[in-house]
């Protein structure tokens, strides 16, 4: 498509009030202290194990964007992944636990702060303070695989009736075992199994976190201007646009960049294109997006898909402040082109 009009924009662009929660989409929907978490599939398939799960964005990005909305206390069990996940906090205060039982270390986090957190370790993380608050992840490479269950979560959701098939598909046998007799189900990881997961030091988990405020504005960016900036959060490696590696780029792939793009109130970033997809997820503020076709506002807690190689241009028309995080496809995203 050459020409986007603004209803084929308005489909890669959602809404934070326009989401679609799952609430059975793991295994552990069923466990107290898990049953009032809201996952969500923003663009890609992600790792739901639920029928139910909405997919928002189906297109192939080379990643995937997912949320997560829950209350004081709620807690996301214990799971180890193949492929990067990174959470970035939009609201609340929350707490990542790590060890298959919660027993190796802990960090605390807040609105603004990123963690990537490493591949196969045990991960977990609940919702420390008062009210709802919102997560958005985003999960490495187009097919990020299945979730790894810590044995503890698998053996308590049986409690609850809930058996995962072998692919990572929930099954509900509360209404009677009928339903596994041609089900070959997931095995509990034994413990070698477990062993193979190590969690890191924690000293070395906490170069995966970037706290809000500390990320580091870039001079040599393109889109550096007066009112504009653009900082560094995860870049694993020199990039072609500009960027050295760096806070945040791992002994684990990425495949992506994550940058924190921030426009002072009039500040404005002329038509440009990229080679790569760019996503967007508004963190504070309000930015127009343009393109020769149409404009949109876009909003706190809103995820916006640009399409490759469309001309953009973004302006902080508000009286505050606009911080949004920029996924940027590829671990060497190339210098955009100007009109």
């Amino acid at each position: 498509m050459t020409n986007w009009t603004l209803e084929a924009m308005k489909d890669r662009l959602v809404r934070y009030a326009d989401l679609v929660p799952c609430r059975t989409a793991f295994i552990d929907t069923r466990t107290p202290g898990s049953t009032e978490k809201e996952n969500f599939t923003i663009i890609g398939p992600g790792v739901s194990e639920s029928s139910d799960q909405y997919v928002h964005i189906a297109e192939k990005h080379g990643f995937n964007i997912g949320g997560a909305r829950q209350p004081f206390g709620c807690i996301n069990s214990q799971h180890s992944h193949e492929t990067a996940e990174v959470f970035v906090i939009h609201s609340g205060h929350w707490q990542l636990l790590f060890g298959p039982n919660c027993e190796d270390g802990t960090l605390d986090i807040g609105p603004g702060d990123v963690v990537s957190v490493p591949t196969r370790m045990f991960r977990g993380f609940k919702k420390i303070d008062e009210g709802k608050g919102f997560i958005f992840t985003v999960l490495g490479e187009d097919d990020p695989g299945k979730v790894t269950w810590a044995p503890a979560v698998l053996e308590v959701a049986a409690d609850f009736g809930l058996k995962l098939a072998k692919g990572g598909t929930l099954i509900d046998t509360s209404s009677g075992d009928y339903e596994l007799r041609e089900i070959e189900l997931e095995t509990v990881l034994d413990e070698q199994s477990v062993s193979e997961l190590k969690t890191p030091p924690l000293d070395k988990i906490r170069e995966g976190w970037v706290a809000a405020g500390y990320a580091r504005d870039n001079p040599n960016s393109p889109l550096a201007a007066d009112g504009v900036q653009e900082a560094a959060i995860i870049v694993p490696q020199k990039t072609d646009d500009g960027f050295a590696p760096g806070p945040i780029s791992g002994w684990w792939s990425h495949g992506f960049n994550l940058r924190l793009l921030t426009l002072e109130t009039g500040s404005y970033i002329p038509l440009h294109q990229r080679a790569e997809e760019e996503v967007l997820f508004v963190q504070e503020g309000v930015v127009e997006v343009s393109w020769p076709d149409g404009s949109l506002l876009v909003g706190p807690g809103d995820t916006f898909s640009v399409p490759v190689g469309l001309m953009r241009s973004f302006r902080n028309t508000a009286s505050v402040p606009a911080r949004i995080f920029v996924v940027r496809g590829s671990e060497n995203p190339a210098r955009p082109i100007f009109a």
